[in-house]
């Protein structure tokens, strides 16, 4: 799911995002001896973490699904005067240039609602690793999808934009749909009211990492909620690292 209307408005809602933690997660990850010198962003949205690790010194290909989204990015990037490649791309057709490491973050793959979607997005992110490079990736936890979201009803009011947020929880699915209604203030002071509806669905760990596996993973690791520590029954966010064997 892409998205288009809300991409004006994203990096505004999400300015109180810790990106620096994501940030933080996936340099101790790599480590100072397995530092990547290509790293692919998959579904980078507005290209904040990109432009980050471009400024740190990486070559960053950021992969989305949402022209608009990329648009942004490629405007962020100018004016942060970095390089970073942006690829329009379903990242269940990834195809570019192999790179030493994938990274997915910001529940990116949690849009993925159907089961071989996800199994055909870790084979793709397999096949684009270099042997030994990693794939670090984040996603709701199915307690996130239940009691986070639930059928709860979310608002935020500010003089340029505000929203209406429902969600809509299948349980059996462990799915949620957002409904998403803005009204965005226009440069004649009247605001335009757009909708959007995006899905989410957590899976369970097992599954994740069995999945993993069947795509040619090793070294598999899950923690959670930014701790280096294993889940446990209310964590929220999910963290991956896989490791595509050395030939």
């Amino acid at each position: 799911m892409a998205y288009t209307h809300m991409a004006a408005v994203y990096d505004q809602l999400m300015a109180e995002t810790p990106y620096g933690k994501w940030l933080d997660w996936v340099e101790q990850a790599w480590g100072e001896q397995n530092r990547p010198s290509h790293v692919i962003d998959l579904g980078c949205g507005t290209g904040t973490v990109a432009i980050s690790l471009a400024k740190r010194g990486y070559r960053v290909t950021g992969v989305d699904l949402s022209a608009e989204m990329l648009a942004i990015a490629y405007d962020k990037m100018r004016r942060e005067q970095v390089d970073v490649s942006w690829v329009e791309q379903d990242m269940r057709e990834l195809s570019l240039t192999p790179a030493d490491a994938v990274i997915s973050l910001c529940d990116s793959l949690s849009y993925l609602t159907e089961e071989e979607d996800v199994q055909e997005t870790f084979r793709r992110v397999f096949s684009q690793l270099t042997p030994g490079g990693l794939f670090l990736f984040d996603v709701h936890s199915p307690y996130k999808i239940l009691h986070g979201f639930g059928d709860a009803t979310f608002t935020y009011v500010e003089d340029e934009v505000s929203y209406i947020w429902q969600c809509f929880c299948d349980p059996l699915r462990t799915e949620v749909e957002h409904q998403l209604t803005f009204f965005i203030r226009q440069p004649s002071g009247l605001y335009e009211r757009v909708e959007e509806e995006h899905w989410q669905r957590a899976y369970q760990p097992i599954q994740l990492m069995r999945w993993l596996t069947d795509a040619g993973f090793s070294d598999i690791k899950l923690t959670a909620d930014f701790l280096d520590l294993p889940p446990h029954a209310e964590s929220e966010r999910l963290f991956f690292a896989a490791r595509r064997p050395k030939d």
